[in-house]
């Protein structure tokens, strides 16, 4: 069928969720890294393989290891010949496996593969069946990389039954921060096609070149298809131009942008502003929070509480429902308190009161769970109020490897606690997965990057086993090691 390049075992590298799948500690420079893990580039060109022994290679492997042939003009797969019965063969393997198997990840893997392989044959139906039902069981096991790899894979589909809508939806809901860059790189690259296909040739540069400016190292086989994918936009855009401008994130998920505060100097008023500069919503408030989730709190002249507005300026909570202390809307949901320090409760949009606990102190709804204090200690609650995180932590400052500090629960659903000036990590359903014995804990797209009391670096995968040593001088190091270990983060898609 085609050239292999090194998988990992049992397919895991296809869906470049190896991570969670390190060896033991591993000693930096001590024999070097375990061949299962490191991510190593193809050499070989396209073209058949020999016969595989008896036992036959896994599909999974196949379809990682697999160096693929792209039309210079289409930018797309090209196959031809026996290659077309190969990956017939190859999907008939998938079903097989799928059929011994229930469980949500490996569905969801399998499924979203076998997507892919009807996609290049160009059956089109049954690609975008199996897109969909993948990413029914991805989203059911809540992981954020394996969702991601669903969306992106699904999308694909529909680009090419040019459904662009939806797929621009898709790859830009999959391209997450808190992803691997060069999984993040991929995303890139299939979103930048996806654009050149619809004639968004600056769209698509822009997606080509973020795809290379993520990726610290040289990456051989994604610069050799930024080239091809580049020429083939030079050469459209010689004949027919450019293009549409770039679209926006929010235009893309067609999310309206919301009216955002201004003052109005001639009645030293504030009121809100479409982007044509002009007042939508008049300048009549003593002061005014921007609006979030559809909603914005605001306060009249005279008034010591607030009142909530939708983005007409109609009022949904009357200044007399006597909040004194607001907080943004999120999930729907957003806390409130009548003296403005303590006793604090969840509120929706009609104000229905949600969680009627007063809480001494509370942090906004992040994916259905928000960190809350009562007394000395913190802990988490669902949209419900019930306790998911004990009251036992001192605080809540989850810090991302992109600088960002969250406060609460990441996208993935990860929570960095402190306890006696140490940190651990929690998940949204509670589980312990690092006690906090830590001096520092940061949340790397795969991994925990932990400090020791030496001020040194090292790495514990999710389950919270050491797979580096601290042993690194800066976070850089470790980082730079975490690459070298990683499984293939550029899944087929």
């Amino acid at each position: 069928m085609g050239a292999y390049r090194s998988a990992t075992v049992g397919g895991a590298g296809v869906d470049g969720l190896q991570a969670t799948g390190y060896l033991p500690i591993v000693r930096p420079g001590a024999g070097g890294f375990p061949p299962e893990l490191a991510a190593i580039a193809p050499t070989s060109p396209p073209g058949p393989r020999a016969e595989p022994a008896e036992a036959g290679p896994d599909p999974e492997q196949v379809l990682a290891a697999y160096m693929w042939r792209f039309d210079p003009d289409t930018l797309r797969e090209q196959i031809e010949g026996e290659e077309v019965e190969q990956l017939t063969d190859i999907r008939d393997q998938l079903t097989a496996k799928l059929n011994g198997v229930a469980d949500n990840p490996t569905r969801a893997r399998l499924l979203s593969l076998r997507a892919v392989v009807s996609r290049i044959l160009g059956d089109l139906p049954k690609a975008v069946a199996d897109g969909k039902l993948a990413l029914a069981h991805a989203e059911a096991t809540g992981e954020l990389r394996r969702i991601a790899i669903a969306q992106a894979r699904l999308a694909h589909v529909l680009q090419w039954r040019e459904e662009f809508d939806e797929a621009d939806r898709l790859f830009t809901l999959a391209n997450s921060s808190e992803l691997p860059d060069r999984l993040r790189a991929t995303m890139h690259q299939h979103a930048g096609r996806c654009a050149y296909d619809q004639g968004r040739y600056m769209e698509a540069c822009n997606h080509f070149e973020r795809a290379l400016d993520l990726r610290k190292e040289e990456d051989p086989e994604l610069i050799a298809q930024t080239e091809l994918a580049l020429d083939a936009v030079f050469r459209r855009v010689a004949e027919k131009g450019w293009g549409p401008y770039p679209r926006t994130r929010e235009e893309i998920l067609q999310i309206r942008k919301p009216p955002s505060p201004a003052f109005d100097e001639q009645t030293q008023r504030w009121g809100y502003i479409e982007a044509d500069g002009n007042f939508v919503i008049g300048p009549g408030y003593l002061d005014v929070q921007p609006f979030r989730d559809g909603v914005a709190w605001v306060q009249r002249q005279g008034a010591q509480t607030w009142e909530l507005i939708d983005d007409t300026g109609r009022v949904l909570i009357e200044p007399s429902a006597g909040y004194i202390g607001v907080g943004s809307f999120s999930d729907g949901v957003a806390w409130v308190s009548q003296d403005g320090t303590t006793r604090w409760i969840a509120i929706d949009k009609n104000n229905t009161v949600l969680i009627s606990t007063g809480f001494d102190d509370v942090r906004p709804f992040r994916r259905g769970v928000a960190a809350v204090r009562r007394g000395r200690h913190w802990g988490a609650v669902d949209g419900v109020g019930r306790v998911v995180v004990q009251f036992q932590y001192d605080g809540f400052a989850t810090a991302l490897l992109d600088g960002r500090y969250i406060d609460g629960f990441s996208d993935e659903g990860l929570a960095v606690v402190s306890l006696d000036g140490r940190k651990g990590v929690v998940d949204r359903s509670g589980r312990v997965l690092v006690p906090p014995v830590h001096h520092t804990i940061m949340i790397h797209p795969v991994a925990f990057l932990i400090v020791d009391d030496a001020q040194r670096w090292g790495a514990l995968d999710r389950r919270g086993r050491a797979i580096i040593q601290a042993t690194f001088s800066s976070r850089t190091g470790v980082t730079d090691e975490i690459d070298r270990l990683l499984a293939d983060t550029r899944p087929v898609m």
